[in-house]
């Protein structure tokens, strides 16, 4: 593959959190850029080694591909370094996954997350090959690093284990990682027995992450990191250590507070909240936001909960 002139591969390492970032909305449902940058810097402030836009917390399908690539944009300009961003890059029709790609090798991204094409369902594994290969291909380009993408209860495509070590095996120094966002311990284990010598296996389940850490996985790509960061960061990081078993006691109690709601939503409710500001509620059709007897029920149970901004 052939390397462009424009900026260097990302020597960032994938260690720590890298907050599955929500997207926040204007009054007519567009991209918030200032907010989205302002959130992202919160978030690094707070501990996060980086962040990850528009991948399924994010809402990433829901925006167009210009709309996204002005978002990471704003983002940089917002002065959230490029190579602290991990973008999903995932689209359905292949040729906006490639535009996404090589804009985000153009900004000098840490990475690309990536799904396989998703609208069809019921694909055999050579078609999901033949899907990334073409992505890869057409790239053509020896920075590109891939992440590739498994959340199979929302993408109805599922990345098997022959699909991954193909492609591990097609392109070694290009297919990086894996994030398996299954939410199947059992699955997530398998995942990391099978290919954790060779590529790191992140999961999104955040009380999977002490077991994975005991496997070696280093990071994590967390929805609920927008809200707990410094709780999740030390899920990841302090999982051998004292008061570790208080801390995943704490992020299931906040699971279980979420479980009551739509994620997306309710990650939104939970920010409108904490940063008062309102507009965090909005989200783009076809999800709904929270009605009004929702949102004062999560004010409660997020007022129960107490959110320390200094652990938490």
């Amino acid at each position: 593959m052939n390397t462009t002139t424009s900026a260097p591969r990302s020597t960032t390492p994938f260690t720590g959190i890298w907050p599955a970032l929500l997207t926040p909305l204007d009054a007519d449902l567009n991209i918030d850029t200032a907010t989205f940058a302002r959130h992202a810097r919160r978030l690094l402030d707070a501990g996060a080694v980086g962040v990850t836009p528009f991948g399924t917390t994010g809402e990433g399908p829901s925006f167009t591909v210009q709309e996204r690539i002005d978002a990471i944009n704003g983002l940089v300009a917002g002065g959230v370094p490029a190579e602290r961003i991990l973008v999903s890059t995932s689209c359905a029709a292949l040729p906006d996954v490639v535009t996404l790609t090589k804009h985000a090798l153009e900004i000098g991204a840490h990475a690309c997350l990536m799904l396989p094409p998703f609208f069809l369902k019921g694909v055999p594994d050579q078609g999901v090959i033949d899907a990334y290969r073409w992505v890869i291909d057409t790239v053509a380009d020896e920075r590109l690093r891939i992440y590739l993408y498994h959340i199979p209860q929302v993408s109805g495509v599922p990345l098997s284990h022959h699909v991954i070590r193909t492609l591990k095996d097609l392109y070694p120094q290009t297919i990086v990682g894996i994030k398996d966002s299954g939410c199947q311990r059992e699955a997530s284990l398998a995942l990391a027995d099978a290919f954790m010598s060779e590529v790191m296996v992140y999961v999104g389940n955040e009380t999977d992450l002490p077991v994975m850490g005991q496997r070696g996985s280093t990071g994590a790509v967390s929805g609920v990191a927008n809200i707990l960061p410094r709780l999740v960061q030390r899920l990841v990081r302090d999982h051998a250590l004292p008061g570790a078993a208080d801390d995943l006691a704490r992020v299931q109690l906040f699971l279980r507070i979420l479980g009551g709601y739509g994620m997306t939503a309710a990650f939104k409710g939970m920010l409108a909240e904490l940063y008062d500001e309102p507009g965090w509620v909005r989200v783009r059709p076809p999800l709904v936001p929270l009605d009004g007897a929702e949102q004062e029920r999560l004010r409660r149970e997020l007022a129960a909960f107490g959110i320390d901004p200094q652990r938490d």
